[in-house]
């Protein structure tokens, strides 16, 4: 045994292991999070067994699950990606902890990293529970998966730079108030359970703009229709992503 053999040598680890150790930390919190559970998980659940099982919206031909189920992934996309990661980052920015983690060996770039990757592996629960469920349901899925992933990437980014960028400007308060009165107005009018054509035909262009209705749209345009790639959608979504995140990085506030 070499005499150098317990020599002390500080430093940080090495940065993937940051990262990887951060959203294991990340995707914990989110997980023991009382109503993040409830937005994430309860909330799309009981929609769409509720709205599957009861004939409350004429949703067209068809099986109402084939309607329903791709608007409930979008859904819970953006209750991960936009409303949760909002109020909880907003709550960790007011009580000092993203200043105190900015000032770790973690780069702040490789911190938001971290709470991307936390709410992709979060949207990935919730997608295999929520397709489980749909298909005992009855659910019918077409279409290519490729176009899929891409649609649900890209709806993704957008939301987490929308998020980010209320809990970045906003007081906590402001921030969670926000968060859940936009999640309750998108639910109604983003064409997730309620088919855009039965808004008035001035509001459908502007509602089709959003990218909760972006997602829905082009997610139900490959899994109920089998198209190969709704382009429009996923350029709506695309835009959304770019702006979100580069407005949210220009202007977020650590403290």
């Amino acid at each position: 045994m070499s005499a150098g053999t317990y020599t002390p040598r500080p430093g940080a680890a090495p940065l993937p292991r940051m990262i990887a150790a951060q959203t294991a930390l990340e995707t914990r919190m989110l997980l023991r999070n009382g109503e993040q559970l409830l937005l994430t998980v309860i909330i799309p659940t009981l929609l769409l067994v509720l709205f599957s099982a009861v004939d409350i919206v004429d949703t067209g031909s068809g099986a109402s699950v084939d309607f329903l189920a791709p608007g409930i992934l979008a859904l819970a996309v953006m209750s991960t990606a936009f409303t949760g990661q909002a109020i909880a980052t907003g709550f960790e920015r007011r009580y000092g902890v993203l200043k105190r983690l900015a000032a770790s060996p973690l780069p702040r770039w490789a911190l938001m990293t971290a709470k991307t990757l936390s709410v992709l592996v979060t949207e990935v629960l919730q997608i295999v529970l929520l397709t489980a469920i749909a298909l005992a349901l009855g659910w019918s899925p077409e279409g290519n998966p490729l176009s899929v992933l891409l649609l649900l990437v890209l709806g993704t980014a957008a939301f987490s730079g929308l998020g980010l960028l209320m809990a970045g400007t906003l007081k906590a308060e402001a921030t969670l108030a926000a968060a859940n009165l936009v999640f309750l107005l998108l639910l109604v009018g983003g064409g997730v359970v309620v088919p855009l054509d039965k808004f008035p035909d001035a509001a459908q262009s502007a509602l089709g703009l959003l990218p909760v209705s972006a997602l829905s749209e082009g997610l139900r345009d490959v899994l109920q229709h089998g198209a190969s790639m709704p382009w429009a959608q996923a350029g709506i979504l695309a835009v959304w992503a770019v702006l979100g995140l580069g407005v949210a990085a220009k202007f977020f506030r650590w403290e």
